[in-house]
């Protein structure tokens, strides 16, 4: 195999590591319901990472968070009794996935979040999410993970009890 196909099947490999990644961030992210879930979030950042929250109201609400100890402890106030969503669901799509002229791994994905609250309320958010990757001991994880709110709106609810239409059966 030569230099430049390695570097190429190597690349091809981390992408797929970071699509895996940002999976698994998602489904724990829609199961924030104990502290082993939160440590298994933690585990997909760097040591030294960075969340962060870009312009408003996600900077003001969400804020920055440096290192996975920081991140671990933001993620951490999601768990509570009774939990804080009765009712999360994380949407991926538009992936772009690219290394830079260095080779540092890029990814940006729109988001589309739909949560209903056990105090009450459900809310539709849309975000643009962008990402560094990098590997550390071996495994991919975020090394800077930045997301910026598009639109965010409450909700009536999410499940209702009206039939689903569907076509008659003959």
């Amino acid at each position: 195999m030569s230099p430049q196909d390695a570097l190429r099947l190597q690349q091809l490999e981390d992408q797929q590591a970071a699509r895996v990644c940002i999976s698994t961030y998602m489904r724990l992210c829609d199961r924030l319901d104990d502290m082993a879930t939160v440590q298994a979030i933690g585990a997909l950042f760097s040591a030294d990472a960075c969340w962060e929250g870009l312009g408003e109201p996600y900077a003001t609400r969400l804020g920055r968070h440096q290192g996975r100890e920081a991140i671990v402890a933001m993620m951490a106030g999601y768990v509570r009794t009774p939990a804080h969503f009765a009712l999360n669901g994380h949407f991926l799509c538009s992936e772009a996935l690219y290394h830079d002229a260095d080779g540092v791994l890029h990814g940006r994905w729109q988001m589309l979040q739909t949560s209903a609250f056990t105090a009450g309320g459900a809310h539709l958010n849309a975000a643009e999410l962008q990402i560094i990757f990098r590997r550390e001991a071996g495994e991919m994880t975020m090394h800077h993970f930045t997301t910026r709110n598009l639109f965010s709106r409450p909700v009536s609810h999410w499940h209702a009890a009206d039939a689903l239409p569907v076509p008659d059966k003959n």
